[in-house]
C-alpha cells in the first residue's frame, strides 16, 4: 500500500509538472456554454456530467482579450462555482467564434502583439480565476466571417500557441495546477492546409474537432447530414467525422489529442421534395434553418417522421407536408459516436452547445456511453 501511495503521489505531480499530461483514464466532455450575452442562473449547469466548460465567448480589441458581454463576470462566477460540485471540473473562457475572430490575423502579427495579448490573457486567467484558454481563431488563413486573413497566419498560428503555452508553464510554477489550452479546429482539409497541425499539437492539451456543419442550408444547396460519423457512398461531398478524424491523425495530430465535436442543434431545409424521405436533394433555408435539440424534439408531434442513415449513423426528420428537412443528432447516434471515442481511443467529446438541450437528454446518452462497459454491452457499428 505505501508504494501504491508513492506512486499515486508521483503521478499527481507529474500531471502538474508536464504539460499537456492528462491522468483521467475516462474520455472528457467538454460543453461549450453559449448564453448569447444573457446571465445565467444558478443550478441552470450540471457540472455532475462535465469534464470542461468553455465560455464562449471573449473577444479582441486592440489585440487584447476582453470580456464580450457585460455578463461575463457573473456567469463566470457561476461557472467556477460549479467546481465545489464537481472538483473535477475545469472552467476555461473560449475566445473569438464565428463573428468575434476578425483580430487574430493582426494579433498574432509579431512577437510584440503576440505578448500583447498573452499578457491580456494571462491577467484575464486570474482575474476570473480561470483553468486555461481555448482559441477559436475562425479561421487561420481563411476569411470565415469576411475576418481579415494573410498567408503568414499558417506560422502565426502556431507561434502564438507556442508562446502561449511557454506562459502558461510559468504560471503553473507559481499555481501549482495545470493551465489547459486547447483549439477548436474546422474539420476540413482547408483549415489542416492552413495550419502546422504536427507542429501545433505540441502545445495544447486537446484539438476539439467541429464535425458538424458539413452541410449548411444556404451554403449548400441540397440537404445532407451534417454531421456523419461514417461516409455514406450517396453522400456527393463523402464528408464525415470518421473522414476528418482519420486527416487529423494523418497530419500529425495524436488520436489521444482529438475531441470529437457533436452538434446539440440541427439545421433545416425547405422546398424539399420526398425523394429518399428528402435526404441529398435540392432545398432551400427553412425560416428557422438552426434548430436546437429542444426544439426538433418537439418536431415529432408535428408530422415530421424520424428516419436513420444506416451508413452514417445519423437520423434526420422529414414531413412530406411541410417539405422540410431537418439533419441532426439524437441519443442514439450520439451513442455510436461515444462508442467510437471509446473504440479508437481519442480524447472524448465536445458538443455545441450546452443551453441548446437544457432537458440534459444528449448530455446523458454521452455521459451513459462512456461510462466503462461491461461484457453484456453491445458495441460497434450499426
Amino acid at each position: 500500500m505505501k508504494l501504491r501511495t508513492l506512486l499515486t503521489s508521483i503521478l499527481a505531480e507529474a500531471a502538474i509538472a508536464l504539460p499537456g499530461f492528462c491522468a483521467q483514464a475516462r474520455p472528457v466532455i467538454v460543453g461549450y456554454v453559449f448564453t448569447r450575452e444573457a446571465p445565467l442562473t444558478p443550478g441552470q449547469i450540471d457540472a455532475r456530467k462535465l469534464t470542461r466548460i468553455n465560455y464562449a465567448f471573449a473577444n479582441i480589441e486592440n489585440g487584447r482579450m476582453v470580456e464580450g458581454a457585460p455578463v461575463t463576470a457573473g456567469n463566470l462566477a457561476i461557472l467556477t462555482r460549479l467546481r465545489r460540485e464537481n472538483p473535477k471540473l475545469t472552467v476555461l473562457i473560449s475566445v473569438g467564434g464565428w463573428s468575434w475572430s476578425g483580430g487574430f490575423s493582426d494579433m498574432a502579427l509579431t512577437p510584440s502583439s503576440r505578448a500583447a495579448f498573452i499578457d491580456s490573457v494571462a491577467a484575464f486567467l486570474k482575474r476570473y480565476d480561470l483553468d486555461g484558454l481555448d482559441v477559436d481563431w475562425e479561421y487561420p488563413g481563411q476569411p470565415g466571417a469576411g475576418n481579415k486573413f494573410r498567408p503568414e497566419d499558417k506560422q502565426n498560428y502556431a507561434l502564438l500557441l507556442r508562446e502561449l503555452r511557454a506562459r502558461f508553464d510559468s504560471m503553473e510554477r507559481k499555481m501549482h495546477r495545470h493551465l489547459y489550452l486547447t483549439i477548436a479546429a474546422a474539420a476540413t482539409t482547408g483549415f489542416l492546409s492552413d495550419t502546422e497541425m504536427a507542429e501545433v499539437e505540441k502545445y495544447v492539451d486537446t484539438v476539439n474537432l467541429m464535425a458538424y456543419d458539413y452541410y449548411m442550408p444556404g451554403v449548400e444547396a441540397t440537404t445532407g447530414n451534417h454531421a456523419p460519423l461514417y461516409t455514406d457512398p450517396a453522400d456527393p461531398r463523402g464528408y464525415s467525422a470518421e473522414r476528418s478524424i482519420y486527416e487529423f491523425e494523418q497530419a500529425g495530430v495524436p488520436a489521444e489529442k482529438i475531441v470529437l465535436g457533436v452538434p446539440f442543434y440541427g439545421h433545416a431545409w425547405a422546398g424539399v421534395l420526398g425523394i429518399n424521405n428528402g435526404l441529398f436533394q435540392p432545398g432551400r433555408p427553412a425560416p428557422e434553418a438552426n434548430v436546437p435539440y429542444a426544439g426538433i424534439n418537439s418536431m415529432m408531434s408535428q408530422g415530421f417522421i424520424r428516419y436513420w442513415d444506416k451508413t452514417a449513423s445519423v437520423p434526420w426528420l422529414y414531413s412530406a407536408q411541410k417539405q422540410i428537412f431537418v439533419s441532426y443528432d439524437d441519443p442514439e447516434s450520439l451513442t455510436l459516436k461515444s462508442r467510437y471515442v471509446l473504440d479508437h481511443h481519442l480524447g472524448g467529446i465536445m458538443f455545441w452547445d450546452y443551453l441548446s438541450d437544457p432537458s440534459g437528454t444528449l448530455l446523458n446518452a454521452i455521459d451513459a456511453a462512456l461510462k466503462p462497459r461491461t461484457g453484456n454491452d453491445k458495441a460497434g457499428k450499426q
